[in-house]
């Protein structure tokens, strides 16, 4: 079985999945830590993010290895475990630049429907899943959330984490990423053959319970 839950950053969707995963006891593919991954190396290769063919040189060149497990994906890029380093506001500023270049979103789609082939069963979570990476999922989602929301839920993980930045920049932030990813899983929207689910007000509990539902009903079928 194939699941995917695509939607904006802080709308629950990696807990969501990570938790879902778990339950079903899936691996968990994190698509977004791909990009995430090639911005990290962008970064430390002080590389211009301007230069959509400098970022496609590095995307090519690295050495992205993914370990899909039920309750986590590990990141190592070059061999280095960057599974943590990756989540900061400094590579989250870097990732848009990323993600809009066309070439490195072919080049990431190729290796994801790789790791699919592998995996065989999973859940996966990011911003095209549904939308081109696996249209052919057994059941997609979409979950989405409003901007406060989703900027107090990121900027409490970040805090959590020790990192120092505030509630601003996070907005910003979410909303320079909104910019770039929101048109990768529009097109589910009108397809009338994904779940969307608002989880502004609804507890993580309660959203891993709704997905449960819908991909037993799915499965009896």
């Amino acid at each position: 079985m194939i699941i995917t839950i695509d939607g904006p950053a802080g709308s629950g969707k990696s807990t969501a999945a990570r938790k879902l995963a778990a339950r079903l006891e899936l691996p968990y593919l994190d698509t977004g830590a791909m990009y995430r991954a090639i911005a990290y190396a962008v970064m430390t290769s002080n590389t211009d993010v301007e230069d959509e063919a400098a970022l496609l040189r590095v995307a090519e060149d690295v050495e992205l290895q993914l370990d899909c497990g039920p309750t986590f994906t590990r990141v190592r890029v070059d061999g280095h475990d960057v599974s943590e380093a990756i989540r900061s506001m400094d590579v989250s500023a870097v990732t848009p630049y990323v993600a809009r270049c066309q070439a490195i979103r072919d080049l990431l789609v190729n290796r994801q429907r790789q790791l699919g082939q592998q995996l065989g069963s999973f859940v996966t979570e990011g911003r095209d899943q549904g939308s081109v990476v696996f249209p052919g999922a057994d059941k997609r989602f979409v979950l989405d959330a409003g901007l406060e929301a989703r900027a107090q839920r990121r900027h409490q993980e970040l805090t959590a984490d020790a990192e120092e930045v505030t509630i601003e920049q996070v907005r910003e932030n979410l909303q320079a990423r909104d910019d770039v990813d929101s048109k990768q899983w529009e097109p589910l929207l009108t397809s009338g053959t994904v779940e969307v689910i608002d989880t502004t007000n609804m507890s993580i509990h309660n959203v891993i319970d709704h997905l449960v539902a819908a991909v037993s009903k799915t499965s009896a079928k």
